[in-house]
C-alpha cells in the first residue's frame, strides 16, 4: 500500500477502537510516525483488545467499549498470559490456520502496547491536565528473547545476499538479458519498465533503505549532484542518505525516460511511477517487492525480497570498513545492536572478494 491508502485504512481501524486509540493516533500523526508504523501498531491494538474480550479478563461488549479504566487495573500477569497466547498457538493446520508466530512479531506485539500504554501514562492529558492514568503494566513485561544465534540467522540468509560481484552482475542481467525469453506481451511491460526495475534495484543496493522509505520518495528527495537521497525513516524522522556512486548511472537512465514513459507532469511528486489509466501512480511497496521477485528467481533462481537487498548493502558495507557504527548509520539505526548479524555473515573466501568493494565498478552499457 502507498502512504494515502495507509491512511484511509488507518482511518478505518480508528472507528473500531476506543476514543483515546484515537488521540494516540492523532498526536503520533503529527510527531509524525508513518502511516505503515501507525498501521501496524492499530492492527496490534486491536489484536490485544479481542484478546482482553475473549478471555473475559474485559467485560466490554465490543473493543470500543473498552475502558481506560480496564487497561489502568490489567494485572502483569494478565498481559503475560496475552503474550504466552500469542507465543503458543501453535502450528498451522486446516483447524488452526493461523499458525504460530515468530518471536520477532510477539515483540513487535509487545513494543506497540508499551507505546500506547506510554502515551496513555505519560504523553497524554486529561480535562485535568494529568495524564490518563499513571500505572504502566508494560514496564513490567519483557520482550521475547531470540532464540537464534547470530550464526544461525547468517546461515539461512547468506544464499539471498548478493556478494562479490553478484550485485553488478544482477542488475546487468536486469538491463540486458531478462528480457530475451519473454513473449510478446511481457516484452512490451519489461521493455516499458526496464529502467525503472533496474533503478529501483540498484537504489536499494547502493543504499540499503528500506523498501517503504523507496516507495514514499518523491523527485525532489533525490540529489544525483551530491549522491544522495532524503527520506523518511521509521518514527517518522528525515535521514539524507549517501548513495553508491556506481549505481548513480542505473538512476540518471530513468530520469531521461521518468517524464516520457509515464507521462509525469510539474504535479506529479513520486520519484518512482507505475502507468495509471488516467495518470501515473506511485509505486506500490507490493509491486515493488513483486518486481524484486520476478527478477532474483530468474537471476540465479532464488527468490528474495527488498529487505535481502538492504542485508546485502550492510553486509558489503561492513566487511568494506568493518565499523558498526557507519553499517548502522547508513541503514537508519540507533544502535549497533542489529548490525552484529553482518559481521557474521562473509566467510574468509567472500571477505577476499570483497576487499577492492566498488573498485573499478562499471557504468550501464
Amino acid at each position: 500500500m502507498n502512504q494515502a491508502d495507509y491512511v484511509a485504512q488507518n482511518e478505518k481501524i480508528i472507528r473500531s477502537l476506543p476514543a483515546y486509540v484515537g488521540d494516540y493516533y492523532l498526536a503520533k500523526s503529527t510527531v509524525p510516525l508513518s502511516p505503515a508504523t501507525l498501521y501496524q501498531y492499530l492492527n496490534e491494538f486491536n489484536r490485544f483488545f479481542n484478546w482482553l474480550i475473549a478471555s473475559g479478563i474485559s467485560q466490554a461488549a465490543s473493543v470500543r467499549q473498552i475502558s481506560l479504566t480496564e487497561l489502568e487495573h490489567l494485572k502483569k500477569q494478565d498481559v503475560e498470559l496475552y503474550k504466552s497466547a500469542l507465543l503458543n498457538r501453535g502450528k498451522q493446520t486446516a483447524k488452526h490456520p493461523k499458525g504460530a508466530l515468530s518471536h520477532r512479531t510477539v515483540n513487535r506485539s509487545l513494543n506497540a502496547l508499551s507505546a500506547l500504554f506510554k502515551y496513555l501514562t505519560s504523553e497524554s492529558e486529561s480535562a485535568n491536565g494529568e495524564p490518563y492514568f499513571y500505572r504502566n503494566v508494560m514496564q513490567k513485561i519483557a520482550l521475547v528473547r531470540d532464540g537464534e544465534t547470530y550464526a544461525t540467522r547468517t546461515k539461512a540468509i547468506k544464499d539471498q545476499l548478493m556478494l562479490g560481484d553478484q550485485d553488478r552482475n544482477y542488475l546487468t542481467f536486469i538491463n540486458t538479458r531478462y528480457g530475451q525469453n519473454l513473449d510478446s506481451r511481457h516484452q512490451r511491460y519489461y521493455e516499458r519498465d526496464r529502467e525503472r526495475d533496474v533503478a529501483i534495484n540498484a537504489l536499494m543496493l547502493g543504499t540499503g533503505i528500506r523498501v517503504s522509505e523507496l516507495t514514499n520518495m518523491d523527485l525532489k528527495h533525490l540529489n544525483l549532484k551530491n549522491g544522495s537521497v532524503q527520506i523518511r525513516r521509521k518514527g517518522g524522522k528525515w535521514d539524507s542518505v549517501p548513495i553508491a556512486k556506481w549505481v548513480l548511472p542505473y538512476i540518471a537512465e530513468y530520469l531521461k525516460i521518468r517524464q516520457a514513459r509515464y507521462l509525469a507532469t510539474e504535479d506529479t511528486p513520486a520519484l518512482f511511477l507505475t502507468k495509471g489509466t488516467a495518470q501515473p501512480r506511485r509505486i506500490t511497496t507490493a509491486t515493488v517487492e513483486l518486481l524484486v521477485a520476478k527478477y532474483s528467481q530468474a537471476f540465479n533462481h532464488v527468490r528474495i525480497t527488498p529487505h535481502k537487498l538492504r542485508h546485502t548493502l550492510a553486509s558489503k558495507l561492513y566487511l568494506e570498513t568493518k565499523d558498526e557504527h557507519l553499517v548502522a548509520t547508513q541503514l537508519g539505526q540507533s544502535s549497533t545492536s542489529a548490525t552484529g548479524l553482518y559481521t557474521h555473515v562473509v566467510d574468509t573466501k567472500q571477505r577476499a572478494a570483497l576487499d577492492a568493494l566498488h573498485d573499478n565498478q562499471k557504468k550501464p552499457s
